[in-house]
This record gives structure tokens, C-alpha cells and sequence, in this order.
């Protein structure tokens, strides 16, 4: 049986390509709303960060997902990321 491909997503800080499963979602609807997406289906623009921390804090210190969603992103969000950890 043919084995199925797996889908591969970019980490926006590292641009490596990895497996969906190894990466976090963060998604902006179309309010402006900002999210974790731990499904990887809500609709909006998203954008892929790689389940390390160093990747979360280089994230956060050059303010790399607010140019990527185009919306300043809340300590929040940045907080519920290392909780996911």
C-alpha cells in the first residue's frame, strides 16, 4: 500500500520544514483576533513556530509574528505559548 505523504509547514523564525505535527499555529481571523490553533483548521491567516523555546523567545523578542499576521500580537499569546511547553 502507498504511504501518504506528509504535510510539511515552515517555521517562521528557523525556516525549516517540518512535519505539521512538530510545529504550533498561530492564526489571525479576519477581526483581527489573534490565536493558538492547536486543531491547525481555523480559518485566517497563520503562521508556523517550531515547539521549541528558543523559537518562542526569538519570536517574541524580534517581533517576528507581528509582521507575519500584520497585527501586534498580545504578551498573551506569547505566555500561552510557553505554557504549551
Amino acid at each position: 500500500m502507498k504511504e501518504r505523504k506528509k504535510p510539511l509547514r515552515t517555521c517562521v523564525v528557523t525556516k525549516e520544514k517540518c512535519e505539521k505535527k512538530d510545529l504550533i499555529r498561530i492564526v489571525r481571523n479576519k477581526e483581527g483576533i489573534v490565536e493558538v490553533d492547536l486543531t491547525g483548521k481555523k480559518n485566517g491567516r497563520g503562521a508556523y513556530l517550531k515547539k521549541d523555546k528558543e523559537v518562542f523567545e526569538k519570536a517574541r523578542k524580534n517581533k517576528i509574528l507581528d509582521k507575519i499576521l500584520e497585527v501586534e500580537i498580545k504578551e498573551e499569546i506569547y505566555d500561552e505559548l510557553n505554557n504549551l511547553l
